[in-house]
């Protein structure tokens, strides 16, 4: 059995390798061979601690990944947020791996939607706009800036000395970075970001304006709901994995009207594999529903697997 510990993973890790298996995850979750199953979600005695599990399989990798959120971390001065990828061997179905990748899945969300985003966003976007300033938003500046020339970030969060600092870190890194009210956040975007345990909408619809590429990645459960439902009925609709996404992400605001033939969503690996279009012109709205799917999980342990190995 191979183990790899958190120190190691988040040594192991880059946003070139995350971008790499997270394509192929999202490839694998099109095809026959790739398969999802539903998300469990739990809670712990304290009932601010939370985890979940996803699983799923392709044809060479069969595994689980369980993430957990524990509220009281910073206090013992650890993350908040923990992960865990267990790999099954194919043929006997012992353990073949397991690999603490706490910050790995940090670099794994946003690497998802840097590929949906090379896909969707204009070329010449310069203008991201970020909802929360957590530990997963600095992660999504990094991803996405490696792939479009962005110049200026707004960030949209509670007044907070954290919110400061990360607005600092973005600047420090040479781009242009400011805290800013919602209203002039989005409009000004030309690729939007939610990263937030919203329930309600963060903004109004009338504000993105046309050509705007939005990531909703905060969604990830009953109930979560990040962007306006009238946004979504005039632009066009991307997602890692449809079954998901209408049970526990953005989409399951939309679920009666998907089912019911009214709008169409696109997974983004038939756009990968050039199966369907992504952005077919400049003033179209795009929107990826990032819900985090287990394959992503699966392939960035191999990644770090054949990483490990090859040092």
């Amino acid at each position: 059995m191979i183990y790899i510990s958190e120190e190691e993973s988040a040594a192991l890790v880059t946003h070139d390798l995350a971008f790499e298996a997270a394509q192929a995850a999202l490839v694998a979750a099109t095809s026959p061979q790739g398969r999802v199953f539903p998300a469990i979600l739990g809670r712990a005695r304290e009932v601010s601690n939370t985890f979940s599990i996803k699983s799923g399989s392709s044809d060479d990798l069969t595994g689980v990944k369980i993430g957990s959120f524990w509220s009281g971390n910073p206090a013992r001065g650890l993350p908040r947020h923990n992960s865990t990828i267990v790999l099954l061997d194919q043929q006997t179905g012992r353990l073949g791996a397991v690999i603490e990748a706490g910050k790995v899945n940090a670099y794994r969300t946003a690497a998802a939607d840097a590929v949906a985003a090379d896909l969707l966003a204009r070329r010449n976007a310069k203008v991201l706009t970020i909802f929360g300033a957590g530990n997963q938003a600095s992660f999504e500046v990094t991803a996405l800036a490696r792939i479009r020339p962005i110049e200026t970030v707004l960030v949209v969060a509670r007044p907070s000395p954290r919110r400061d600092a990360f607005v600092n870190r973005i600047g420090e890194r040479g781009l242009e970075a400011h805290a800013v009210s919602v209203e002039e956040a989005v409009r000004a975007a030309d690729i939007v970001v939610t990263a937030t345990p919203s329930r309600e909408p963060l903004f109004d619809a009338a504000w993105v304006k046309p050509g705007t590429h939005v990531v909703s990645m905060g969604s990830d459960a009953a109930g979560k709901h990040e962007l306006p439902s009238d946004l979504l009925s005039k632009a066009s609709l991307f997602c890692d994995l449809l079954s998901q996404s209408v049970q526990i992400g953005e989409f399951q605001h939309l679920r009666d009207a998907i089912d019911a033939g009214l709008l169409a969503v696109t997974p983004i690996g038939d756009v990968i594999e050039k199966r369907a279009p992504g952005r077919r012109f400049e003033d179209e709205i795009t929107v990826f529903d990032s819900s985090g799917i287990s394959l992503q999980d699966l392939y960035m342990a191999d990644a770090l697997i054949r990483a490990k190995l090859r040092r």
